[in-house]
C-alpha cells in the first residue's frame, strides 16, 4: 500500500468497486460508463492507479479490494486528525462541534465507543 489516498472522483469509483466486488473488469467498464460517463480507457487508467496504490487488484480480469472501504476511511481519518490536530481526537471533536451540534443519538453513539474503548 504505497500511498492510501484518493481524490473525489476516485472515491466515487472506488465506492462502486467496493459495492460490487468481486466485479469482472468488463462489467466495471460498463458500470463506470453508466455511472460516471467514462470511456473504457479512463476506467482502466484510474483502476491501474488505485491498484498501484495497493487499494485494489485486477487479477484474471476480476477486480477485488486489498483493503476494505471501512479500513481505507479509518486510515484517512487517522491521517487527517494526525496532520490537522496533532493527533488529538478531543481537539478534532471540539472543532467539529463548534459549528455542528451533536444530536442525542450521536452523543450516545460516541459514549458507547468510549465505553467500548475502556474495556
Amino acid at each position: 500500500m504505497s500511498e492510501l489516498r484518493m481524490g473525489a472522483i476516485e472515491s466515487r469509483f472506488a465506492d462502486m468497486i467496493w459495492k460490487n466486488e468481486p466485479i469482472p473488469s468488463p462489467e466495471l467498464v460498463k458500470l463506470a460508463e453508466r455511472e460516471l460517463n467514462w470511456k473504457k480507457s479512463t476506467t482502466y487508467t484510474v483502476l491501474k492507479r488505485l491498484c498501484e496504490r495497493g487499494i485494489f487488484q485486477n487479477q484474471g480480469g476480476v477486480v477485488t479490494s486489498l483493503i476494505s472501504r471501512q479500513d481505507f476511511y479509518a486510515v484517512q481519518s487517522e491521517k487527517f486528525v494526525e496532520e490537522t490536530f496533532s493527533g488529538s481526537l478531543p481537539a478534532f471533536l471540539a472543532a467539529f462541534t463548534t459549528r455542528k451540534k451533536l444530536s442525542e443519538e450521536e452523543i450516545a453513539e460516541l459514549q458507547a465507543l468510549i465505553d467500548q474503548s475502556r474495556r
